[in-house]
């Protein structure tokens, strides 16, 4: 190794990937060295993520901290343990009335906050190609974010699709020559589910939501799909979810919400040369927040948790960003499932109370059958 120079060094070290480089720069003090260079971390996120190409973006990197610090905050997964297992009668009150100084107090940590500072880069990859790729500066139509945005649920559309839009320009579509399997029929998809499990193995979503004010970023989204449905809300349609679980104490009183990352394709066919292709359009790609109860987060809340988020803990261990994820949904089950014992009990409450009154007793039987069926 001593008697090969720097630029053949640096000249292999170039071809590695991000973990691979990063696990080089501890083998020796040469490599060490030549891996704090940052054209070779550059590299490394173009191919990583192909919207960092963008001038803009490269600038936006090095304002931030540089390339190889971009790499190590949004590479790894967030991972988010500390998911509190809360009982519904825990959180389901709001306090109405705020003392002075906690109103103000809250306020101002908002207006810290402006939808301005943040920006959205997103990849979508098919078999490790790219098939879309984005950069949106800020969050969109949140230019009166004092008023409506604050109180309306939070969503960012990166692409939305009408059945009436004849603009295709601009739109992204798998077919079977970039390796989806030959789809005869809906009917035979609805059989056997092949172009459906192609699909859901095959995608790859990354969403990195950087600060440029605090100068921090991370990834929204896991590397591979949590779940999906197919043929939703269509024969044709077929929905696929990403996410992860962001802390969100002294926010909301579940003190964890889902950022939900939402991707749907539609079944289309095209004429081909030899005969009809099955082919995909990409008609949707949608981030939100939602609570424990399900319920979208909104625009003022949602902006303090994507802050937080940024800061909170990461890992390249895939299993462990999986059962973080498996921990909320476990907690979310179970609060579903008190709400609905409690709501029976209420019921039933209620409907005892109506049965009986001082002034006419209890209901006949046939009355009585009469309500309870």
């Amino acid at each position: 190794m001593a008697s090969l120079s720097s630029d053949l060094n640096y000249d292999i070290l170039r071809r590695l990937d991000g973990s691979s480089l990063a696990s080089a720069a501890c083998a020796c003090a040469a490599f060490s060295s030549i891996s704090k260079e940052e054209g070779l971390w550059e590299d490394v996120c173009s191919s990583t993520w192909p919207s960092t190409n963008q001038e803009d973006v490269k600038s936006l990197i090095t304002l931030i901290g540089g390339f190889k610090k971009f790499y190590a905050d949004c590479f790894p997964l967030i991972v988010n343990k500390e998911v509190p297992e809360f009982r519904w009668n825990d959180y389901v009150e709001y306090r109405e009335e705020w003392t002075e100084a906690e109103y103000y107090d809250d306020m101002y940590e908002f207006e810290d906050i402006s939808p301005t500072d943040f920006v959205s880069i997103v990849d979508v990859r098919f078999k490790n190609k790219t098939v879309y790729s984005k950069v949106l500066w800020g969050i969109p139509n949140a230019n009166g974010y004092n008023g409506w945005f604050s109180d309306c649920p939070f969503r960012v559309d990166l692409l939305t699709h009408s059945a009436r839009d004849e603009d295709h320009a601009g739109e992204v579509t798998l077919s079977e020559s970039d390796g989806l399997p030959p789809v005869p029929s809906i009917e035979r998809e609805r059989k056997d589910g092949k172009l459906w499990q192609e699909l859901r193995n095959e995608v790859q979503l990354s969403w990195i939501v950087v600060n440029k004010k605090i100068k921090q970023a991370a990834n929204l989204s896991s590397w591979i799909p949590l779940g999906g449905q197919r043929h939703w809300p269509t024969d044709k349609d077929f929905l696929i979810r990403f996410g992860s679980v962001l802390p969100a104490k002294e926010i909301l009183p579940c003190q964890a919400v889902e950022c939900i990352l939402t991707m749907k394709f539609r079944m289309i066919h095209s004429d081909g040369v030899s005969g009809v292709q099955s082919a995909l359009k990409l008609t949707e790609l949608s981030m939100q927040l939602g609570d424990m109860e399900g319920a979208h987060v909104n625009g003022r809340n949602s902006l303090l948790v994507l802050k937080e988020s940024l800061s909170c803990h990461r890992s390249k261990n895939y299993s462990e960003a999986l059962e973080s994820c498996h921990l909320y949904s476990k907690v979310q089950s179970e609060l579903k499932e008190e709400k609905m014992r409690n709501e029976s009990r209420f019921y039933w409450l209620g409907l005892g109370s109506e049965l009986w009154s001082p002034a006419r007793g209890w209901l006949s039987s046939h009355k009585l059958m009469y309500h309870l069926c």
